[in-house]
């Protein structure tokens, strides 16, 4: 090992140590590989392509050529901010521990609640979007059609998987991370180009063009509307769900070299690069469309009603083969992140019962086994509540996308909230080694808690209004659970006296699974 690297791996376990925990994952995921499980999350060939429908039936070509660069720079914006507070405290599920360091218990407690429940309802939501792909691309060859029933199956086989390849050690799921990765960029490539050689003319001003696809015009994706504020503003649904997943390289951070460098990096290209390179895909699909009239009126079709029009039989089959590839491991590179989350809070005892188990890393494989299958199941009974929850005809897909974006977001918010307020005092005197400005800081955390309010808005629109009972209701839920049990008995993270007197435990730990400093 070099000299670089020795340093690298002190100034990691100086800064593990630092916050009470020892070295007990194993840190070997490159810069490649922390950018790479947020780009796989993120997954443009995912969220891109199964929301595609939110774009197209709200306001037509505008939708993607106006409407996915407004969501991607609000995604931008608590991408910047999450990466500086990451730089500061790289942790897995930085999350909750920036709310608990930066605000208090109850912050922290909080946001790790609203994160696990989001990373267990995008897990759903990808796996379901999967399911539905498949629907309609290979299911027709194994009599798979997209039923209720076969997409609960579907999501159960395939959750099980992911959770095997983590199970058997960060390596492997790197490997897999890192392919899905090239897979993106080589299937997103490819795409674009056939849709601008197959698309029957090309025209341009159709990525600015405002129509009103509401109603039975857009398939019935959204209720009819004659507002054109209101149907931008749920246009963006299709660029704020797929730009997301980003804290996955936080929640690797125990887990990546440098980390208190590369995580932060890691957040901010992998959206960078995820906006960039999807909206040139979203918009040459758009530009493919052979009517756009006929295309809209197919709601979630449109992008299968595309392809059968334009493109070759063969070329049609090479990009679905990737594009499902993509979304197997955008799903396998969640288990991950939802996984380390859950770790992170039971290590912490934030987990009313089984914290020391779901805490337990396993000595073979250096992966917290028992929180990876813990995610998986929750994931698999959230798809079954989700389906025994249908309401007047609404996709399951739309249920669960919608409850993914409210808990996601505001898990996001609470901490950068927290960060604003704690910036430059004694809770964060000092910013980490990878840093915006203290007023472009400040600035980009407004703009995301700004936001904050037009996520929100989208994601209870009709006919999801029901969401927001969802939220208000967990939200009280939980402020009971605190003041009658969680406020006397979850002590947070360690701070002060609780680090030091840590120390023999770290080492304990470090030493149980072969760790040397």
């Amino acid at each position: 090992m070099d000299d670089d690297s020795d340093t690298e791996k002190s100034e990691d376990l100086k800064a593990l140590h630092g916050m009470g925990y020892a070295q007990e994952l194993s840190r070997s995921m490159s810069k490649f590989s922390n950018f790479a499980i947020s780009f796989s999350i993120i997954c443009i060939l995912s969220g891109g392509i199964n929301s595609f429908a939110q774009a197209i039936s709200s306001i037509g070509g505008a939708g993607a050529g106006i409407g996915w660069i407004v969501g991607c720079a609000l995604s931008g914006m608590f991408a910047l901010a999450m990466a500086q507070i990451a730089s500061a405290f790289p942790t897995a599920g930085g999350l909750y521990h920036w709310g608990s360091i930066l605000g208090n218990r109850f912050w922290g407690w909080l946001t790790a609640w609203l994160n696990l429940l989001g990373l267990i309802t995008v897990l759903g939501a990808i796996n379901i979007g999967t399911a539905y792909f498949f629907a309609g691309t290979f299911g027709g060859m194994f009599g798979f059609t997209g039923t209720d029933g076969q997409v609960v199956i579907f999501v159960a086989v395939v959750t099980i998987l992911q959770a095997v390849f983590n199970h058997i050690g960060i390596k492997v799921t790197t490997f897999l991370t890192d392919t899905s990765g090239y897979v993106i960029f080589a299937t997103t490539a490819v795409l674009v180009v056939a849709c601008l050689a197959f698309a029957p003319a090309i025209d341009i001003s159709r990525l600015w063009t405002f129509s009103n696809f509401s109603g039975e015009a857009g398939g019935g994706v959204f209720p009819r509307s004659e507002s054109t504020a209101y149907l931008f503003l749920l246009c963006l649904l299709l660029p704020v769900y797929t730009i997301t997943g980003y804290d996955a390289s936080a929640h690797t951070a125990e887990e990546t070299k440098n980390a208190a460098v590369v995580v932060p990096k890691g957040i901010v290209s992998a959206v960078l690069w995820s906006s960039l390179v999807g909206w040139v895909m979203i918009c040459a699909i758009t530009l493919a469309i052979p009517d756009m009239t006929k295309g809209a009126s197919k709601g979630w079709e449109v992008f299968f009603y595309t392809m059968d029009s334009v493109m070759p039989t063969g070329l049609k089959t090479a990009l679905y083969l990737g594009i499902l590839i993509a979304q197997l491991l955008c799903g396998l590179a969640t288990v991950t992140s939802a996984s380390r989350m859950l770790f992170a809070f039971s290590r912490d005892g934030g987990m009313p019962v089984g914290s020391k188990a779901l805490a337990t890393v396993s000595t073979k494989y250096r992966t917290p086994v028992n929180a990876i299958w813990t995610a998986t199941l929750l994931c698999i009974l959230y798809v079954v509540l989700a389906l025994s929850i249908k309401l007047d005809g609404t996709s399951i897909y739309v249920i669960v996308v919608n409850s993914t974006l409210v808990f996601l977001f505001l898990s996001f918010t609470v901490p950068l909230v927290a960060g604003m307020i704690a910036y430059g005092g004694p809770k964060w005197p000092h910013p980490g080694p990878w840093a915006l400005s203290t007023g472009v800081y400040r600035l980009v955390t407004l703009l995301s808690v700004m936001g904050m309010a037009v996520i929100l808005f989208i994601a209870v629109a009709p006919p999801n209004e029901r969401v927001l009972y969802v939220v208000m209701g967990f939200i009280a839920v939980a402020l009971v659970l605190w003041v009658l049990v969680e406020n006397r008995r979850f002590e947070g993270p360690p701070t002060g006296e609780r680090i030091a007197k840590r120390k023999t435990a770290i080492a304990a730990a470090e030493a149980a699974v072969g760790e040397q400093g």
